[in-house]
């Protein structure tokens, strides 16, 4: 071979590893929004009527989801919030079918009527061979949707799905329903990144914004890991995406609002340490910064945190590094220093009570999560009244 050929082949060699190179950055870097940012900065808002709660809160009522027939798994949950006058005062959402990642998977829901004070029978929302009838292309697996209703009132649901590969190569596939009793239509995939919008997933509650939008959580998590910001209009439109790490190791971010514009987020850490991490926005989620290690441990967890006003927060999660076998509820003033409240579940070091999602509905702290994987528990807490 001539020395030509030889440094052709070598420069062409040179610029397929930089144009590999290049795009691996795309995929994982997501420095900045991928639309232009708003020239107002957006606003966290607050549940309705959570504004005077002072005084402890008491477990009022609980129990289980029903499950669809012949399902014998459940994971997952969410709670969706429903506004007053609606006849459910809040929905919930969750993956059910023989087992986790299996073929019949499908997302369940049922919902908490406020007259029979009791949970509808459930019934599955999302098919993936339907859905994936309608995208064009197949889908294996379904997992973790999270709900959101927008400023028309309706509910869209955010669902991982994967094609080839397992959950790290997912996709957020976006459904939304226009009216209640419809069915929910998918509306595709969110382009988030360059590779078939591949490897990136939700899991936590969205957190509402003052102008009826919202910020969605999400976390990318193929080969390294990190946590990023969705934000989208009233009307459901996607906005764009921030990055919310520099770590390469954190996943499913809960969003704990302290202001308006200051914003934590509480995180699980897929390192050998077992504990919760923070990341920290003063700008509305502009920007963000990793904070120090918190003390609080975590077996490599989902957690759930609620904001009911500032100064008053609330975390459902698993306390012990070594297992999931204990969920507790946690409170605190600024989303970092957390006081133990209640032990929502426990078991031997076999048990699982996990994933766990929260909403403030009709005066009350609802907590729902997996129980051993066979079915979604639920609790409702009432505040009492401060003493005069």
């Amino acid at each position: 071979m001539s020395r030509l050929s030889f440094s052709w082949l070598h420069r062409s060699a040179a610029r397929r590893c930089w144009a590999g190179l290049g795009l691996c950055l795309l995929l994982t870097t997501g420095e900045c929004w991928l639309r232009a940012p708003e020239p107002v900065a957006p606003k966290a808002a607050w549940p309705s009527g959570a504004e005077a709660v002072t005084g402890p809160l008491v477990l009022q009522a609980a129990g289980r989801i029903p499950m669809p027939v012949d399902a014998s798994a459940a994971h997952a949950s969410t709670l969706l919030a429903m506004p007053p006058g609606h006849p459910a005062a809040l929905q919930a959402y969750w993956f059910a079918g023989s087992r986790e990642s299996g073929p019949d998977v499908q997302i369940a829901a049922s919902e908490f009527d406020r007259t029979a004070q009791q949970w509808t029978p459930a019934s599955y929302v999302v098919n993936r061979h339907r859905a994936a009838a309608v995208l064009g292309f197949g889908l294996r697996r379904l997992g973790n949707p999270v709900a959101w209703r927008d400023g028309q009132g309706r509910t869209h649901l955010f669902v991982v799905a994967t094609g080839l590969g397992g959950w790290a190569a997912g996709r957020i596939l976006h459904l939304r329903q226009d009216a209640p009793q419809q069915a929910f239509h998918p509306l595709g995939v969110l382009p988030l990144s360059w590779l078939w919008n591949t490897s990136h997933l939700v899991r936590a509650m969205p957190l509402p914004l003052a102008d009826g939008g919202m910020v969605l959580p999400a976390y990318f998590e193929l080969g390294i890991k990190y946590p990023v910001a969705l934000r989208f209009d009233a009307a459901g439109e996607f906005r764009g995406m921030m990055r919310m790490s520099q770590r390469g190791d954190l996943l499913q971010p809960t969003l704990l609002p302290r202001s308006e514009t200051e914003w934590v987020a509480l995180l699980r850490d897929n390192r050998a340490q077992r504990q919760l991490r923070a990341v920290i926005s003063h700008d509305a989620g502009r920007n963000w910064e990793d904070l120090p290690d918190l003390d609080m441990p975590n077996p490599d967890a989902s957690v759930a945190g609620l904001s009911l006003r500032p100064g008053l927060m609330y975390l459902a999660h698993n306390p012990r590094a070594e297992s999931r076998a204990q969920l507790v509820l946690s409170r605190s003033s600024d989303a970092l220093h957390w006081t133990r409240l209640e032990v929502l579940a426990q078991g031997d070091g076999r048990s699982e009570f996990s994933y766990p999602s929260m909403a403030w509905v009709d005066g009350s702290l609802w907590v729902s999560y997996t129980e051993e994987r066979r079915g979604i528990a639920w609790q409702r807490f009432m505040p009492l009244p401060t003493p005069r």
